[in-house]
């Protein structure tokens, strides 16, 4: 994919925003997407570990060097343990903000200051690198749906697009043949997993709360 430098987590995020329409995000089951995102790229890099299912730091004192994934495992070290799955709710508005002010910093986004009814002073976040964002967009699509066999494709790349389809971002058009994408998103979650002990359950789980999350907010925009 585009944009090498930026990190799973960002990546996700950056797929929500709409290139045809540079102000609309997907956000409604972004913030979930974003923490499990970050949360497998902590087991990705080994910092964090499947211990019977919780989520487990390897080393009180290691960092990545990146705010936000450091900013993750400081909130995994200093609270109760948690299965996988259970850490994709809690607090996942703070990684999703902090995730989001990387990509204001690194000239993705554009902050942009307003007045709600003209009195409440407020931030909309729109994008201002249309281009990066449309062929980040082609390569998630060529992913999942391309002819490209799974083992093909990068490790990175495969987890950024298995966690992007269970959340069914509508950066990925519609679903189609739920049946054959559910199968691609598996080929890509084992591609992913691949050479990493323990990853692919830390995929399956998270990728399970996503979807459940994502349902839950569609139900609730549709009430």
């Amino acid at each position: 994919m585009p944009n090498g430098p930026l990190s799973p987590p960002s990546r996700l995020c950056l797929l929500a925003w709409n290139p045809a329409r540079p102000g609309s995000a997907d956000t409604a089951r972004l913030h979930h997407l974003v923490r499990a995102g970050a949360l497998t790229e902590l087991a990705r890099r080994g910092l964090l570990t499947d211990d019977d299912g919780i989520a487990t730091p390897v080393d009180p004192d290691s960092r990545t060097g990146d705010a936000v994934l450091d900013g993750l495992l400081d909130l995994v070290r200093e609270s109760v343990p948690r299965r996988w799955r259970a850490w994709v709710r809690p607090y996942a508005r703070v990684t999703f903000d902090a995730v989001r002010e990387q990509l204001v910093a690194d000239g993705y986004l554009r902050a942009e200051k307003k007045r709600v009814l003209g009195v409440f002073p407020s931030v909309d976040h729109v994008l201002a690198r249309v281009a990066a964002a449309q062929a980040l967009r082609e390569e998630a699509r060529d992913v999942l749906e391309g002819p490209l066999p799974a083992g093909e494709v990068s490790g990175r790349d495969a987890i950024v697009v298995a966690l992007a389809a269970s959340a069914e971002l509508r950066a990925l058009g519609p679903v189609g043949d739920r049946v054959r994408r559910e199968g691609r998103i598996e080929e890509l979650t084992a591609r992913g997993a691949a050479g990493t002990p323990g990853l692919g359950r830390v995929l399956r789980e998270v990728r399970a709360e996503v979807s459940a999350e994502t349902a839950r907010a569609v139900a609730t925009a549709g009430r």
